[in-house]
Order: C-alpha cells, then sequence, then structure tokens
C-alpha cells in the first residue's frame, strides 16, 4: 500500500483516501482534463474503441506502464463473464494487489448487446456500482460498424466530462 494512503477500516468504498502533504499551498493551476488509462478485464471488452472515442491510453488487458496515465478506467462488457471479470478485478484493487502508484477511478460497462440488461446481470451491476463510480455505455450500432466518429452517446455525458471527451470534440 502507498504511503500516502490513509489507513482505515477495512470497508473499501470509492477508492483510499489521500493524505494532503504538509507545507505552503501551491496557487492551483487548470492542466486541462485528467488522462486515463483504459484497462480490460477481459479480451473484448472494447477497451480500443473507448480509447479511441474518448482519448486516454489504451492498455489492452495490461497494467499501465511506467510512461502512461496512473488513473485506471476498468473495463467490462456487461455479459455474466465480464462482470465477473470486473469484480476481480475491483477486489485486486481492494487487497493493494495492483502495481504500486496505479489509482482505480473508475469502472465503465460497455453493453454486450443491444435493448435492457436482464434482470439477474442488472443485480451483478448493483453489487459493483457500492464499490466504485460506474460508467455505462449503451450498444452503438455504428461503433460496431467501425464508425467512431460523431458524438458519444447521449447516455454517456458524465463519462465524456470525466475523461474530457465532450470538451474536444466541440
Amino acid at each position: 500500500m502507498r504511503a500516502d494512503v490513509q489507513k482505515g477500516p477495512e470497508i473499501w468504498l470509492r477508492g483510499p483516501v489521500t493524505v494532503p502533504e504538509p507545507g505552503p499551498q501551491e496557487p492551483h493551476t487548470h492542466a486541462g482534463p485528467r488522462r486515463y488509462s483504459w484497462v480490460g478485464t477481459h479480451g473484448g471488452a472494447g477497451v480500443s474503441t473507448l480509447a479511441a472515442v474518448y482519448g486516454g491510453h489504451d492498455c489492452g488487458r495490461d497494467w499501465p506502464g511506467p510512461e502512461d496515465p496512473v488513473s485506471v478506467l476498468l473495463v467490462a462488457r456487461t455479459h455474466a463473464a465480464g462482470l465477473a471479470a470486473v469484480l476481480r478485478a475491483v477486489e485486486v484493487f481492494r487487497l493493494g494487489e495492483a502495481p504500486p502508484g496505479l489509482d482505480l477511478d473508475a469502472v465503465v460497462l460497455v453493453a454486450d448487446a443491444p435493448g435492457r440488461l436482464p434482470r439477474p446481470l442488472e443485480k451483478q451491476v448493483r453489487l459493483i456500482e457500492p464499490l466504485i463510480d460506474v460508467y455505462r455505455v449503451p450498444w452503438v450500432n455504428d461503433w460496431r460498424l467501425g464508425d467512431l466518429g460523431g458524438t458519444p452517446p447521449r447516455e454517456t455525458e458524465a463519462l465524456a466530462r470525466l475523461t474530457g471527451a465532450s470538451a474536444r470534440r466541440r
């Protein structure tokens, strides 16, 4: 566990709490949107598509390297295997087993089919939501056909704001 993280009870919700460094306060400067590393929790999660549409570094299924952004967005499809894989990956962070220096910022769930999520899968999503911020990406037929242009789906406005994609596409 990193030295700058405050230790607390075993309950882990929405990530560790960072303890501010003592010393003089520096003036805040606007550095632009935070950069992210997209990490797939299983093959075919949609990491390359998300990185192309929202920006950031495409890590595939690997951890970010030393030159990559340390802020991690875990990606999974909304099928049973994808949801189980993302829960395992969140547990890796909770147990402090992820590579040192990485910050888990959110989970991004990509629809595995058009339409509503079946009730059993929706229940699995509800197990993830109390642990970490979850962003959902709907089925986008144009992306399936290779058309990554245009604006991101309306349902992903919060994800676009997080990644700065809304500012880049104007």
